[in-house]
């Protein structure tokens, strides 16, 4: 995967990455597509912004990395075109964009990892019951030492790395592994940018954390991944590392989600945006396994490509559209 080394550090607090290099001042407005939103998603757009850059060079794009949540708050505001979210929208994100109407597109799945330091020799994998007793709310200052998840792990602090709350992976990771959608302890170390998490878990032996897939992959020799247990699913499947199959098989449980790319109705109204995301759907695929995320199959492609059709032509008829939000992954 030769793209894996090309996924850059987004800070936080930039404004936003010029990715199309080829925007220059006397460029029109009609060329500017605005993106903001998941870290989580942000390695596949970047990869498809790159190359749509060689094929429109006029194309004038920006990227900011603010959170799946920060994303949507943008997008309500209209301050930008399309939105990167590694959650579905939540029932007051899409009142806030019910105005503007927007379509929900799928342009990959993702198999949040749980990572370890390559130093960790005691933990081999970990039940969802173990994470929740890690992550739940009454751990704060209570659970912070190996051995309370089971004895026969050292009496050594446990450091724990994860997404911020205004992450979309941090909504779902929390409503998978603790029951209830940003809820969880406090006391650990939390950031918006997943290199940030990366390079806190590679120099640090006591540390745990989770994180899109991509940047496991692209990181795989600093961290070492931990497969998952979901006891409750009573499957006998036992511990299972997120993979091609696992996750279209739907054994990588419960962490196996969808990622979206959402559009507003001004912005699909428009062809530069129009060709932007007819661009993005055809390569996503392949775009999304250079950089470590799980394609769609040709199937939901071609289903992803007709609701954007759909969308386009509603959106010219009329100027304000509110289609439902995806089902919850």
């Amino acid at each position: 995967m030769a793209r894996m080394h090309t996924i850059r550090r987004a800070r936080l607090g930039w404004a936003a990455a010029f990715l199309g290099l080829a925007g220059c001042n006397e460029k029109s407005a009609e060329n500017r597509i605005r993106l903001d939103g998941s870290s989580t998603v942000f390695p596949i757009t970047e990869a498809v912004v790159e190359e749509y850059a060689r094929v429109q060079p006029a194309a004038r794009i920006t990227v900011g990395v603010s959170g799946t949540g920060g994303g949507f708050q943008k997008f309500a505001r209209r301050e930008i075109d399309l939105a990167n979210a590694s959650r579905a929208i939540s029932a007051s994100e899409q009142r806030a964009c019910r105005r503007q109407g927007y379509a929900a597109l799928t342009v990959a799945y993702d198999g949040l990892a749980v990572v370890v330091n390559p130093a960790n020799t005691w933990v081999k994998s970990l039940t969802v019951a173990e994470l929740k007793k890690m992550w739940e709310p009454a751990a704060q200052h209570h659970v912070l030492r190996w051995n309370q998840i089971r004895p026969e792990w050292p009496d050594a602090e446990i450091h724990l790395f994860g997404a911020g709350v205004a992450s979309g992976t941090y909504d779902y990771f929390t409503k998978a592994i603790v029951g209830t959608a940003h809820a969880s302890r406090g006391d650990y170390t939390a950031s918006e940018d997943d290199n940030v998490l990366v390079q806190g878990i590679a120099t640090d032996r006591l540390a745990l954390g989770f994180f899109g897939f991509a940047y496991y992959e692209a990181n795989r020799k600093a961290l070492r991944l931990v497969p998952i247990d979901d006891e409750r699913a009573g499957n006998g499947a036992g511990p299972v590392a997120p993979s091609l199959a696992t996750v279209e098989n739907k054994t990588y449980a419960p962490l196996s989600r969808p990622l979206f790319l959402y559009v507003s109705g001004p912005a699909a109204r428009r062809p530069a945006v129009q060709a932007f995301l007819r661009f993005y759907l055809a390569q996503a695929p392949r775009l999304a396994r250079e950089v470590g995320y799980f394609p769609l199959p040709a199937a939901e492609v071609g289903q992803q490509q007709t609701l954007l059709a759909d969308f386009v032509a509603r959106s010219q008829q009329v100027k304000t559209i509110a289609l439902a939000a995806p089902p919850a992954p």
